[in-house]
């Protein structure tokens, strides 16, 4: 029988900026408010607080209650905004119902109950007594271990997992994830720690299992609130310091650690295992508690002939497994992929026939942090006797780390500055460069539209893509693609003249080998989207593992291990937190929405000057617009728009209505009216009434 929740502890009670309840709730009032208040010609609702799961949210105020100091003029009518209110202020019968009946479905919706018996956490109450979707019940009084993912379930990035005990806590990585197309303006998104606030007092440590974005990005955000000490491999922890320089974390404490050593944290007793991927020093996690041991396995592949000449570490996992694992946690990011994923050698084939044959200088692009694949550059670069220049801050500061901790081998002669190509023959140059995304101030990106100011793409040129497009980011590949292609270069992607890329993740074969040789009593696919997610699942089961023992889990599910077994028992926040230049978490839901607005319809504003005792106009109204028409040939139809105002805000005095708040909101139907009836779109409308 589940406890009571003692509110201030275990109630997670902070809305963050895109959490499903409150995402939930202003996507569903933004429906009720967006319903054409235009050509309806009613007011806009005003502020309301709607009691949802035992909280309060508040509505987003329109431009009625948005408005500077009021003119209550004699003669002004006893006005209130809101739509379905009657003039004496008691809401109307319509709209109380539709408020009633909104506020039960969202409260369906978001409540879910995470118990598979018939006492689920519905039932466990908020600081107000009422039920509150998103809580997670007090520890039980025997021995436990809880597993809950921050991020990386059901999406690629942003990955994060904590390991929780009864007094001590640890993290798992603390990646980002890069903005999707809706996300207007934002740079990156990264985790909700709430999680993490409100067990402050127990939470340890940072173990990191390898030194990608997706793994690393978001740890500078999460050391401005935490002072624990970082852990990981030297190469790791040198990408991390790398990221920190710009950021005032103050002091941080790094632990570097070999593969095969331990670190303990109260009752977490880690191990770190070498396994292979794209990138030097990555490891798999042990993490052997007082119920039993949690093998994360990070991002990895099991490469035979790697290029550090360094397998993964079988007889370590072999070790493991065979002292018995709890649970295991497993990369799925290939688990669509059958076979398996190809030796990173097979790349330095291909780089063998490209550079064989290219008549003119060489441009290669990858991930800044695939130090095999930098590797493979240079040994081909020394091989056929051509220079090797670096474009890109990230990439350089990669090849100074891995440089420094022996996994990347340079001869100093090779090198050469940019400033320097120019003056060596274009069948001696190769140039290893960033950009390989696509994103937009990239090295390459910029390469292809000829705006860098170091190097131009010419003619005779060959470019190889060695990496493939993110979920997501297909578009603009292609698109630097096709101007590489203008500008006369031959581009070498995909499987064109060979294998110029193979994937760091494990495939099918390799999942099922992890599998076999952990052999985990339960398991959770992690780290990606939600149909891989399934997908490995299903590869679990095929090992022997039981149905019921396997999770599929999205982020900010609870997983409880005790003697007794295992079940997901609640349900905290574990959703995205945006970046948007210094800010951090305050670009949400209605802000998003608000840019969308803008990127469809544009923005229209008028402003209007006028006589605060006299209620008269005496300068304007000036019409502004962006994103609406084309204004060299918008004039005639600007200066209807502005008669149009006139007309309202003569109406406006001969009605006697004086309050500001008032005249811009009938400024704003009226306007918004007349901007559909002519052209059939809905820009924002912001009327600026100025009192003199």
């Amino acid at each position: 029988m589940l406890l009571r929740l003692t509110p201030r502890q275990q109630r997670v009670d902070r809305k963050t900026p895109l959490d499903d309840l409150g995402g939930a709730l202003e996507a569903e009032f933004a429906q009720f408010e967006e319903a054409e208040p235009e050509i309806a010609g009613q007011p806009a609702p005003g502020p309301r607080r709607i009691e949802v799961a035992g909280r309060q949210v508040r509505q987003p105020e329109r431009a009625c209650g948005a408005a500077s100091g009021g003119m209550s003029g004699v003669g002004s009518p006893n006005w209130r905004c809101g739509r379905g209110k009657s003039h004496d202020g008691d809401e109307g019968e319509d709209a109380k119902n539709h408020f009633d009946s909104l506020r039960r479905g969202i409260s369906r919706r978001a409540r879910r109950p995470e118990r598979p018996d018939a006492k689920s956490l519905a039932s466990l109450t908020g600081r107000d007594g009422r039920p509150d979707s998103l809580v997670v019940p007090p520890p039980p009084s025997e021995p436990f271990v809880r597993v809950i993912p921050l991020g990386g379930c059901g999406e690629i990035g942003r990955n994060m997992t904590v390991i929780e005990t009864r007094d001590d806590l640890v993290a798992v990585d603390c990646g980002l994830m890069f903005p999707d197309d809706e996300m207007f303006g934002v740079d990156i998104v990264i985790n909700d720690f709430s999680y993490l606030r409100e067990r402050a007092d127990k939470f340890r440590a940072l173990l990191v299992t390898h030194g990608h974005e997706d793994h690393i990005g978001g740890i500078p955000f999460l050391l401005r609130e935490f002072r624990v000490p970082v852990v990981g491999t030297p190469l790791s922890l040198a990408l991390i310091r790398a990221k920190m320089r710009d950021q005032k974390a103050g002091e941080v404490s790094f632990r570097a650690v070999q593969p095969g050593e331990r670190v303990v944290y109260g009752e977490i007793d880690t191990e770190f295992v070498h396994i292979n991927h794209s990138v030097a020093g990555a490891c798999a996690l042990a993490l052997r508690t007082p119920v039993g041991t949690i093998f994360h396995t990070g991002d990895f592949k099991f490469d035979q002939t790697p290029i550090d000449g360094r397998p993964a570490d079988f007889a370590a996992i072999a070790r493991i497994g065979e002292e018995g694992v709890l649970c295991m946690l497993s990369d799925s990011t290939n688990a669509e992929r059958p076979g398996h994923t190809p030796s990173e050698r097979i790349v330095g084939e291909a780089f063998a026939n490209i550079f064989a044959r290219a008549p003119g200088r060489i441009i290669v692009t990858s991930f800044a942090s695939n130090v095999p694949r930098i590797q493979q550059v240079v040994d081909q670069a020394v091989r056929f006797d051509r220079k090797i220049a670096f474009l890109g801050r990230s990439l350089q500061n990669v090849m100074h780390f891995a440089s420094e901790h022996g996994h990347l081998r340079i001869p100093p002669e090779q090198v050469v500055k940019l400033d320097d190509l120019d003056e060596l023959p274009p069948e001696q140059v190769v140039v290893m460069t960033t950009g390989s995304q696509g994103e937009p101030m990239s090295a390459l990106t910029r390469l292809s539209v000829r705006d860098h100011p170091l190097m131009k793409i010419v003619p005779g040129d060959t470019v190889v893509v060695s990496a493939t497009p993110i979920p997501g980011n297909e578009k603009s590949v292609s698109r630097t693609i096709n101007n590489l292609y203008r500008l006369g270069a031959t581009v070498i992607h995909g499987t064109a003249q060979g294998t110029a890329h193979v994937s760091g993740h494990a495939s099918q074969e390799e999942l099922l080998l992890m599998l076999n040789l952990v052999r985990p009593t339960y398991f959770i696919p992690v780290h990606g989207e939600y149909r891989m997610l399934v997908t490995h699942a299903a590869l679990a089961q095929k090992t022997g593992i039981d149905l019921a023992h396997c999770f599929v889990i999205e982020n900010g599910d609870v997983i409880e291990f005790t003697a007794r077994g295992a079940e997901k028992i609640g349900k905290t926040y574990g959703g995205n937190v945006m970046v948007d230049g210094s800010g951090v978490g305050d670009v949400g839901q209605a802000v998003l929405r608000d840019r969308k607005h803008l990127s469809a319809d544009g923005i229209m504003m008028v402003v209007v000057t006028v006589d605060a005792e006299e209620a008269r106009v005496i300068a304007g109204p000036d019409l502004i617009s962006r994103g609406v028409f084309y204004l060299p040939e918008s004039e005639p139809v600007i200066e209807d728009l502005e008669r149009r105002v006139s007309d309202i805000l003569h109406g406006c005095s001969a009605e006697g209505i004086r309050d500001v708040p008032t005249v811009k909101e009938h400024i704003r139907q009226g306007l918004a009216k007349a901007v559909y009836e002519k052209t059939k779109r809905r820009p924002i409308v912001i009327p600026v009434v100025m009192e003199v």
